[in-house]
């Protein structure tokens, strides 16, 4: 592959990235009718993914993490059928589509350049895909809900059995498929390290406007049947026994947070570290009464409860949870795990940062985003793209991903 076409090709078309994306789905149903099928109905999060993931893969050609991402991605996307065949029409049409927004830009050689790398991308995710199946994973797997606890009108904690081993670690997470919301998948954390009865545990907020998440946490019953995804995600446990460690997470953020601490108690009942729960008021703070049966299993953790004051806007609780950060010590000691909506990430970490925090020692996931980017614009496509003012865990506003 040639980084430097590949980039400068996609300079061009991210300045007219909507179009672009607009013109590519309209090319692949209109030569391929029976892959809009495929799709859910309401394709705006599907456009919004599809730039973020080749936005991902340009910025990162050069990066020797890439095969890994692209075989997951491959493994990931089984659970949408895809197919060897599905791969060569999206890649026709998504030449068509960069032909057509990049205008004069679409020369013979980035066409035969990005022909190159469209193939090993394909290459590699079905490579991903197939390793997979060689290993018996399922494209899904079926579980069923065992029991629905709601929390106020619009916080559920789900838990689910699947109907086959479900492989996974501490931290990480699944996408979710309901048969109420046909052909969309969200994404949430597991909230708990495996458990001898193979149950898993789900966090769900809902978002105004979020078909998933309002399917969840209002609709769904026990006795009814989900759709999970392989697990994915890097918010594993990484620190060296007897390590320091700090957790921070914001909203439903607690889940993954959750499962890092209960695996440590079962595990390292020693250990020394420091945790931070934050929510925009008192009612939000659903998962206390854990947090303090974790504190007592893990004697070395100490635990803040932050949110904002009576009456006052809810950002203020982020402002609070800064202010704690700053008035701790040893950062550059501590390994931290972060979890929460994406603009509470993003700030929490860049603090970090500054107070001495290697950056390598902060772990978090990047999750796909839901409806517009949910993270900072950093290029001219995302700027296109409009992302919404970030709000974290708030219920009336519109959020801009599930977790």
């Amino acid at each position: 592959m040639d980084p430097q076409l590949l980039r400068s090709t996609f300079a061009i078309v991210e300045r007219r990235a909507d179009h672009a994306v607009t013109f590519f789905y309209s090319h692949l149903f209109w030569h391929n009718p029976g892959v809009r099928a495929l799709f859910p109905a309401d394709m705006a999060p599907q456009r919004d993914r599809l730039f973020a993931a080749l936005t991902h893969v340009v910025t990162r050609l050069e990066d020797p993490g890439l095969a890994d991402y692209l075989g997951q991605l491959g493994r990931d996307h089984r659970k949408f059928l895809a197919s060897p065949a599905l791969y060569a029409a999206v890649g026709q049409s998504l030449l068509a589509a960069f032909a057509h927004a990049a205008g004069a830009g679409w020369t013979a050689e980035a066409e035969k350049a990005w022909g190159e790398a469209y193939g090993h991308i394909t290459d590699l995710m079905l490579a991903g895909a197939s390793e997979a199946a060689r290993a018996g994973e399922p494209s899904w797997w079926d579980a069923d809900v065992v029991r629905h606890q709601k929390y106020g009108e619009d916080l559920a904690v789900l838990t689910l059995r699947p109907r086959q081993p479900l492989p996974f670690r501490a931290g990480q997470y699944v996408s979710v498929s309901s048969l109420r919301v046909p052909r969309v998948w969200r994404t949430y954390s597991l909230a708990d390290a495996p458990r001898p009865d193979g149950t898993v545990e789900l966090h769900v907020s809902r978002i105004a406007g979020g078909a998933m998440s309002t399917a969840l946490v209002a609709q769904t019953d026990p006795g009814e049947v989900l759709r999970l995804s392989a697990p994915g995600g890097g918010l594993t446990a990484r620190t060296a026994p007897g390590g320091l460690r700090t957790y921070v997470c914001g909203g439903t953020g607690w889940a993954p947070v959750r499962a890092l601490l209960a695996e440590a108690a079962g595990t390292e009942p020693d250990l020394e570290g420091r945790l931070f729960m934050v929510a925009r008021s008192k009612e939000y703070l659903y998962g206390r009464a854990e947090a303090e049966l974790l504190k007592e299993r893990l004697p070395g953790l100490s635990v803040t409860y932050i949110t904002a004051a009576p009456n006052r806007r809810r950002d203020q609780a982020t402002e609070r949870l800064l202010q704690a950060l700053r008035a701790c010590v040893h950062w550059s000691a501590h390994d931290v795990y972060l979890a929460g909506p994406p603009a509470f990430v993003t700030e929490v970490a860049e603090v970090l940062e500054e107070l001495g925090t290697d950056p390598a020692r902060i772990h978090h996931d990047t999750l796909p985003s839901v409806g517009r980017f949910a993270t900072r614009p950093s290029t001219a496509a995302e700027r296109l793209l409009g992302p919404p003012v970030p709000v974290w865990h708030d219920p009336a506003a519109r959020a801009p991903r599930e977790r």
